[in-house]
Formats: structure tokens, sequence, C-alpha cells
């Protein structure tokens, strides 16, 4: 190496390090992937009602019904749900802020600032995110748990969530089965749950 390439060298590496650096720092705040309403063919939200945020309270349940652990399946049972929210109970969109698949993806339904019909008294101070599927008997896929958790972080970043936000289970404000037997054990050891 010439006595002009080591200097080069090394600068080249405090750049990449500097780099490196600030995108590790970037990932710490960053949402991981949101599937779009538009990429999972939602139907126009006629939801207008807004959240104030940041909200105090998650709530997390699930849809009871089909899972799904691939996009394509992910995507169709979305769209199945948004069907059954929209057009057979007359809501104006799907119920949820965020869906959850087994395929590890994120995706959106009212988003972070409109209010959810999920969970009664608890939609006008909470973000509703939904697991899609049935976890009485079986846990989620753990790629859905980091999902979920990338996206609750991801909320306390985008000032979406308070730092110090409560997660709970649907069973905890309403009476119901959800989020199922199996996710409820899991929500519960999550550092943000609160009876």
């Amino acid at each position: 190496m010439s006595w002009l390439g080591a200097p080069l060298a090394w600068a080249l590496l405090a750049l990449l390090g500097l780099a490196v650096a600030k995108e590790e720092n970037q990932m710490e705040t960053c949402c991981g992937p949101i599937v779009p309403r538009r990429e999972w063919n939602a139907l126009p939200s006629r939801c207008t009602k807004k959240l104030s945020l940041p909200v105090n309270y998650v709530v997390v349940s699930h849809t009871a019904g089909s899972h799904c652990d691939t996009p394509a399946l992910c995507r169709q049972q979305a769209q199945n749900v948004q069907h059954y929210h929209a057009q057979t109970l007359d809501w104006c969109d799907v119920a949820y802020n965020f869906l959850i698949g087994e395929d590890g993806l994120v995706y959106e339904g009212r988003g972070w600032d409109l209010m959810g019909d999920h969970a009664s008294l608890w939609n006008n101070k909470a973000i509703g995110i939904t697991f899609m599927g049935n976890f009485m008997e079986r846990s989620p896929a753990p790629r859905a748990l980091r999902a979920a958790r990338s996206l609750l972080a991801c909320g306390v970043a985008l000032n979406a969530l308070t730092p110090d936000y409560e997660l709970k289970g649907h069973r905890d404000v309403q009476q119901t089965l959800s989020p199922g037997d199996r996710l409820y054990d899991i929500i519960r050891e999550w550092p943000h749950y609160r009876l």
C-alpha cells in the first residue's frame, strides 16, 4: 500500500463506521415492514374520528378466524376481516389499527391516528393490534410476535404511543376470550403489560 493509500483506507473505514453506526441508530427508531393499505387492496376507509396522540394504551386481540403464514394468505385474510367489518357490520373500516400476520408482517388497518372499533370504551384511548388467527390452543409464530414488538417500539419512536404505555389483552377490557389463551399468556410477559 502506498503512503497515500493507508490514510485513504483509514478515512474510508472511518466513514463506513460512521455510516454503520448511523444506520444502527436509525434501525432502533425505525418501523419494521408495514404493509400499507393499498398493497393489501383495502377498501377506502369512511372513518373520520381521530385519536389524540400519543395514546397511553394498546389493546391486543386476535381475529379468532383463519390464520395466515404467507403474504398472499395474509393479504387475503386482511381483506376478509375488513369485508366483514365494513360490509357485514357496516363499520367505517376494519376495526383495528394494525393486523399482524404469521408471515411476520404488519398490515396497516386504520393506522396510528384514526380511532378503531376494537374494544368498546377503550377505542378513543388505545391503539388496537390484532393477530390474524385463533390463538386459544396455539401460539402465534415467533416472527409474528417479533413484528408486534417492533410495531410497539415504532409507535413510541413516532410519538403515537407514550413511552410508558400500558399493554392490555382484549379480555382485560371487555368480556371476550380474545386474544386467545396462548397469546394472552405470551403478552402478559411483555414489559408494558398491565392488568
